[in-house]
């Protein structure tokens, strides 16, 4: 067996398990840690021939860590080391360690929360926070605690880069193991700056041409999905044209098993390989041979919408530890060099480390769990607990699905769901299929749905699909691995399946079924064409979703739609996926779907009040019916309603009755412990139906609205004796020297008098209001009434600006008095005093 450099720290990590329950082990990319740590510690006597659970991120660094295990033992998988993923597994009655997927944990912890006969638990790659992963570290440790006071259940957490410090507090200040690791000298090509709106391929084919002149060995390169890994492939196979000696391999999740084993074993030799992979190859899989790492430092994730309900697939830049992992790739048994097709400058600006997908996911199935497991998030143990607002739109979802009953408990249906290892949404098709005799194409639609479209690019229609899959039509190249994964799911579903009660419908192969089980996953996906022959929708949830180009489903005004998306800025959603949909179903099968609403509102269009009963599924209306005799309080409610839709506006405001709000907002600003009250717009719009309401009987038109007698119902809001002090702190004008009484604008803050400078003559200092309290602002006004001076300081006024004033205004206005002492001059209110 060669030397890995996690060799040098297992003693210390056997020491540190021996001591603790919780151990954190941070060890670099290439330090053995996935294969070495379970084997080291398979003999320990607190494991006491127990077994090992190790959790990998992904089913083909699950498969990938076991084989090399068993072939490091010598055996075959399924002996001493086996693992279980979705779809494949390999286990014994001798295995004693399994490697298996996170969500895999989940459910055995639903199963047997105490664990009992397990001894240790890995997570491996903890650092890429992945939703199950969190989740599955939180019922671990929940269970322990509850279930193991005998032989206690001990925690392994292993990364590469990894926030050692915030796992190790989150366990109690665990002692954290440290691996040096060891890797060759990786040497950093820095590309250009990326620009906005630029398209990878392009770049990443360049580069690759360039780095296979230049450098030998084979290469690594990291793109953001498929579509730019088949992008790239073509681009490349046309620019080697005959070149026979390097080989293309794809690599993502959802290649077939031969296809994956290609891409990560040795070139043959004479070859040299080019791997076009998705982020799968960052952690735990080991590509022979790659000395060349091209890193367009994308990646795609699934980022939760709580706005819409939906989760769409954003394109974003790596964090600084990804670009670390994928670099490290170049370096296991070599030198090597890393093209990274962005800036330094750029990736300075990078974040530290990638978003935990809990921040971002959505959490129905988090949700059902945890109601399964029978506890609420902070009463468990999270690194980042799960955002309030997401959580609860997952529970209502669940409410939505019938798996929550009364006081949030899991229904008996929402028990069921909870058991099939699907998301809410699909357990729920499947469970309401199979009970109407449909569970066979409830099984072909669920296998659909969980995997990717085993079909792109052949129109949106999923019957296409499910045709596909039962063998009507024969799968293009390319699409047979899909089809068979897709198959193996839908057999794997008929088989959880078994037993479950079921009716019978009179035609279980009409179409209309298609569209009625997409309903059951997708209510909040309903959609009515907006136009005949239109490619826009209206979803029952609100939002709005097109076909971006022409689509045969076009020509049905309903659909169920299943698989939708958009970009960042996007206000519609694009349709992907969906059926025709039958709205007669909603008076059978799906009558649980339709609400009766009665509403009362306005038509904007003919400016009267119009009463209806609505049968609507969410926001989509299926039926009216007008209502007669109407209910005061609810007619009262609709008018309520139409006013706080449109604002205080539309009442009939005039310039007086603001200057009067305005007054008692200055007073209540002065004193808000007195008896003023708030009188503001946003209040009044809040309170409509306590001042407002007893006032609209006679209203029906929005013509009505003008006849109110809005100044008497607002000022009665005043008490007595507040109006008359009102009158004294906050007149409405004040006199000045001249004998004029100017009208004070309150609608300024602080309030206005605007007075022509002569009117002013002899008074020292800046009037005041509200018992001296509040200073006005003065707008000094030439004899044409423009401003000429604006101050809170009238002494300061005249004591020093006053003289440069008075000779602007004596070479404009030489008729008008313009005194040298303005403080001993007679105001007046004409050209020249009376008695000049």
């Amino acid at each position: 067996m060669i030397s890995l450099p996690i060799d040098a720290v297992l003693p210390a990590l056997r020491e540190a398990l021996s001591q603790r329950h919780e151990v954190v082990l941070e060890a670099p990319p290439g330090a053995g840690k996935t294969t070495r740590v379970p084997l080291a510690l398979l003999d320990e006597p607190w494991l006491a021939g127990q077994t090992i659970v190790m959790l990998e991120p992904r089913r083909l660094a699950a498969r990938a860590a076991a084989e090399r295990m068993a072939s490091e033992l010598g055996e075959a998988v399924g002996e001493t080391v086996g693992y279980r993923i979705r779809l494949d597994s390999k286990v014994g009655p001798n295995t004693r360690i399994e490697v298996v997927t996170e969500g895999i944990l989940a459910r055995r912890l639903q199963e047997d929360p105490s664990l009992d006969g397990v001894g240790l638990v890995i997570f491996d790659e903890f650092h890429l926070r992945n939703l199950d992963a969190d989740l599955a570290l939180a019922l671990t440790l929940n269970g322990r605690a509850m279930l193991r006071d005998d032989t206690l259940l001990k925690v392994l957490l292993m990364s590469a880069t990894l926030e050692g410090e915030r796992l190790s507090r989150l366990l109690d200040d665990a002692p954290v193991v440290t691996s040096e690791g060891r890797m060759f000298p990786v040497e950093t090509v820095w590309g250009a700056p990326y620009q906005a709106g630029e398209w990878v391929e392009q770049r990443v084919v360049g580069t690759c041409l360039e780095a296979l002149a230049e450098q030998p060995g084979s290469v690594l390169v990291f793109l953001p999905g498929q579509a730019e890994i088949r992008r790239v492939e073509q681009a490349l196979s046309e620019a080697l044209g005959e070149c026979r000696d390097i080989v293309l391999c794809p690599l993502h999740g959802e290649l077939g098993l031969d296809a994956q084993r290609a891409a990560i074993q040795p070139a043959p030799v004479g070859l040299r390989k080019v791997v076009l992979a998705t982020n799968i190859a960052e952690t735990s899989v080991t590509i022979d041979g790659v000395r060349v790492v091209i890193d367009a430092g994308l990646e795609r994730v699934p980022r939760f919408d709580p706005r819409s309900g939906m989760t769409r697939l954003d394109t974003q830049r790596i964090s600084r530890a990804s670009a670390t992992q994928r670099a490290g790739r170049a370096g296991r048994v070599e030198p090597g060099v890393c093209y990274r097709l962005w800036s330094q400058a750029q990736h300075e600006q990078l974040p530290a480390y990638t978003a935990a997908e809990i921040l971002q996911a959505d959490l129905a199935g988090l949700a059902l769990q945890l109601a399964r497991w029978g506890v609420q998030p902070d009463e468990l143990k999270w690194l980042d607990a799960p955002p309030s607002a997401a959580f609860a739109q997952a529970r209502d979802l669940l409410r939505r699905l019938g798996a929550l009953a009364e006081g949030g408990h899991l229904s008996r249906h929402g028990q069921d769901m909870a058991q099939l290892p699907a998301h809410p949404r699909i357990a729920h098709l499947l469970l309401r299929g199979q009970a109407l005799g449909l569970g066979p194409l409830a099984c072909d639609l669920a296998a659909l749905l969980a995997e990717r479209d085993i079909q792109r690019g052949a129109g949106a229609d999923i019957h296409s699909r499910l045709a596909l899959l039962g063998g009507e039509q024969r799968a293009q190249r390319g699409e047979q691995g899909g089809v068979q994964r897709a198959r193996q799911l839908a057999r794997q579903y008929r088989g959880q399946l078994r037993g479950a009660a079921k009716a019978s419908v009179a035609d279980p192969q009409a179409p209309r079924w298609v569209g009625a089980l997409l309903a059951f996953a997708y209510p909040d996906r309903i959609a009515q064409q907006r136009r005949d022959g239109g490619g826009e929708y209206r979803l029952s949830n609100g939002r709005a979703a097109l076909f971006a180009s022409p689509d045969a489903l076009m020509k049905h005004p309903w659909l169920v739609i299943a698989d939708l998306g958009s970009r960042q800025g996007q206000r519609e959603e694009r349709i992907y996926l969906a059926a025709d949909f039958d709205p007669a179903l909603f008076d059978d099968v799906l009558a649980d779907q339709v609400s009766v609403v009665d509403q009362l509102d306005w038509d904007e269009r003919e400016g009267v009040l119009r009463a209806e009963r609505q049968r609507k599924v969410g926001e989509l209306v299926l039926s009216t019916a007008p209502l007669s005799n109407l209910d005061s309080a609810a007619r009262s409610q609709a008018l309520i309603n139409y006013v706080r839709r449109r604002g205080l506006e539309l009442l009939p405001w005039t310039p007086e009755l603001r200057q009067w709000q305005a007054r008692v907002a200055l007073l209540r600003s002065l004193d808000e412990a007195g008896p003023w009250p708030d009188l503001s717009d946003a209040t009044l719009l809040a309170s409509l139906e306590d001042w407002l309401a007893p006032y609209l009987e006679r209203v029906s038109r929005v013509s009505h609205f003008a006849q109110l007698d809005l100044s008497s119902i607002v000022r009665n809001l005043l008490p007595w004796p507040l109006p008359q002090q009102l009158d004294v702190q906050a007149p409405i004008s004040v006199q000045v020297p001249s004998g004029s009484s100017i009208r004070i604008d309150y609608n300024e803050h602080p309030p206005v008098l605007a007075v022509r400078l002569q009117e002013l003559f002899g008074l020292e200092q800046t009037p005041r209001i509200a018992q001296g309290r509040q200073v006005l602002t003065l707008h000094l006004l030439s004899p044409a009434r423009r401003p000429v001076q604006v101050t809170q300081d009238l002494a300061n006024f005249w004591r020093s600006t006053y003289a440069e004033v008075k000779k602007d205004l004596k070479g404009r206005y030489p008729k008008h008095y313009w005194p040298d002492d303005p403080l001993v001059a007679e105001a007046t209110a004409r050209a020249k005093p009376r008695k000049t």
